[in-house]
Order: structure tokens, then sequence, then C-alpha cells
């Protein structure tokens, strides 16, 4: 995942409602709008929820039409034939495919029968110590997100994929400590995974983003950290991008008013262009660490200084004094900051007004 463009991430996710010719227009859409990736959900309802499982409360909010969480899940799987319509889709078109697998038949399904190299980890999968195993067993490039999460279970996630990348042993949780205490287990967990910071509320409210958490996680891990978006609107994925993250995650559906449970977090096609091409602009924008003049302000600079030049005509052999000299535009000579230095010399020669002081 290391590259200095943002990786921006079309998060389709269950938007397509179950219906794989929506899902395909997704691809479309989302290749429209100039994002790398497309996301997509990989699940099997009866692996990854129980009959009886309540919805979250803005499942409640935003799809209401389903009783039980296991209802809604079951009605928004996709299987192998369309996940496999979706790959070469977004082949054709020109944009990358990206799922999050949620079940161990899942992951397999993803890593195995289709050979993706880089999966999604969903915020609630953090703690989910098996599937973790499982998918840096994979071998696959990991984005995880880490919606919900403190500091400490972010690094107990790390441990354990650390342990599975580096180590064919028994896993464990002593086991996982000690892979992720190993300095060369984390400089692959450097190359391996992107970590990003969530909340997850659908929609998040603006003062539950808490931004500058995105900043606190490249810190405390060393790993290169992006943003999932789930706020209304484009303007905190911009500000992440303005941060420095080096992915952007944010929901995409065709229509906003579709039933289901992420669509109102969701932006259409014009909005997710719009903040693509802002995204673009802001990291162009970011440049470069060092504070220096660029090429293109070094021909302004000759006309926007001052230097010292001779306020009056003055004489050969007469003595420089603040009454004489002053600072004005433009081109070369002496720096103001010399005017002091210069004070009570004497002239070398003459100088009309204005003339540019020498040394």
């Amino acid at each position: 995942m290391a590259s200095d463009r943002v990786v921006v991430i079309a998060e389709a996710g269950v938007n397509h409602n179950g219906s794989p010719e929506m899902a395909l227009r997704l691809v479309d859409a989302a290749a429209e709008t100039g994002a790398d990736l497309v996301k997509f959900q990989t699940f099997k309802a009866e692996a990854l929820v129980t009959a009886s499982a309540p919805k979250a409360d803005y499942q409640n909010r935003n799809a209401p039409e389903s009783k039980s969480q296991f209802e809604m899940l079951k009605a928004l799987e996709l299987d192998r034939a369309a996940h496999e319509a979706l790959i070469a889709r977004c082949k054709a078109k020109g944009i990358g495919f990206l799922s999050t697998p949620f079940d161990p038949e899942s992951v397999d399904l993803l890593t195995r029968t289709l050979g993706l190299k880089l999966v999604k980890v969903s915020s609630g999968d953090l703690t989910n110590a098996p599937l973790l195993l499982q998918l840096a067993r994979s071998g696959a490039d990991l984005i995880v997100s880490t919606g919900m999460a403190t500091l400490d279970e972010v690094e107990d996630a790390l441990g354990v994929l650390a342990f599975g990348f580096t180590e064919p042993g028994v896993p464990g949780a002593d086991a996982f400590k000690r892979a992720y205490a190993n300095p060369a287990a984390r400089a692959v967990l450097a190359k391996k995974i992107t970590l990003l910071h969530c909340t997850s509320d659908y929609p998040a409210k603006l003062d539950d983003i808490n931004l500058r958490a995105m900043d606190t996680l490249a810190e405390r891990f060393g790993i290169p950290t992006g943003y999932s978006d789930h706020t209304v609107g484009i303007t905190v994925s911009i500000a992440a991008a303005a941060r420095g993250a080096t992915v952007i995650e944010k929901h995409f559906t065709l229509d906003r008013t579709l039933p289901g449970p992420d669509h109102k977090a969701s932006l259409e096609t014009p909005e997710f262009t719009q903040m693509v091409d802002a995204i673009r602009a802001v990291s162009r924008s970011l440049g470069a660490a060092a504070k220096a003049p660029t090429s293109a302000e070094l021909s302004t600079r000759k006309v926007a200084r001052k230097a010292i030049v001779a306020a009056r005509p003055i004489s050969s052999g007469e003595a420089f004094s603040f009454d004489n000299l002053t600072v004005k535009r433009a081109g070369d000579g002496l720096a103001p900051i010399r005017l002091w230095e210069m004070v009570g010399r004497t002239a070398r020669r003459a100088y009309a007004a204005d003339e540019a002081i020498e040394a």
C-alpha cells in the first residue's frame, strides 16, 4: 500500500441491496468518480450472526424493514458468481476490486479462490483473533479499520497479525505478544498493514470524529494510517487527506434514498467525484516537508523582497547613515538585515538616489 498517492476507496458495501445487477452498476459509477478501489462485503449470514442477534441502532434507524440482523444480512449476500462478475467488471472499468470478509469461508473465497492480494478488515473484527490470524496467514495485504477500539486493542490485533505473517507455530496470547515485540515482525506489519481511524456510527457526528486520533495511530504504531469516513458530506475526508491519510474510505451509493442500512451515510456519484477531485488537489498541495523557495518563487523573490538603497544622492567618502540609507524594492542588493552594519561606513563611490548599496 506504500504510495505518495492517497488511495480512495468507494465503499459500496451492501448498497447493492442484494442485487448483483445493482452491484455492477455501483462498479461502473465508482469508476466514473476516479476512485482507486470499489469495496464490497463478503459474508454468509449463517456464519456471521446468530438468528437472534439484534441490529445496531443505526441499522434500526436506516433499515427498519428487517426484523433481525440475520434477516437483514441474509438478503444482502453476494455469491461466488456475483463476486467473479464484479471482479471482471472492475478490470473492464479500470478500478480495483476490494472486499471485506466476515467469516472464514469468505476469507478463503477472497484470498484463495479469487486470489485477492489486498483485503479490508472491518472494525467489528479487530478483536476477532481467529479471523485475523487466518487473514495474515493468507499472505494478503490488509487495510484494518479501528472503529470502537482502544489503542491497546489495536496493539493486540497487530500482535495477532505479526504472528500470522511471520510465525508458523502454535497461536496464543503470549505468542502474539512475543511476535509483536519482534522488530522484524514489526517491519513486516509496516509493509503489509494500513490502519484506518474510524468512528463506527452511521452517519457519524462531527463531534465524535476525533480526527487527531489518526495521528496518534501513526505515532504509536509506525504503520501507514488513513481514515474511514462515516460522516455526512466530504469535508472530513478532505481534512483527513490534508493530515496525511494514505487511504480514504467513504460509503458510496447510487441513490441515498434507497432502503438499507448504509445508504443514508453514503455519497452519490456527483459528491463522490467532487471529493475525489478535492483529495487529489490536497494531495498534490502537500508536497515536500522541506521549507525552501520553489523554482516558481525565485523570480518573484527578485521583485518582492527589499534591499538597502540610497535614500538620496550620496557622495564618495560620505558616511552612511539612517538619513541617507533606506530599504526599498526590488531586485538584488544588500539584505535589509545589514542596515545597522552599513551605518557608519564610508561610501567608496557616489550613489544616485534609489541605487542599491554595495558592501
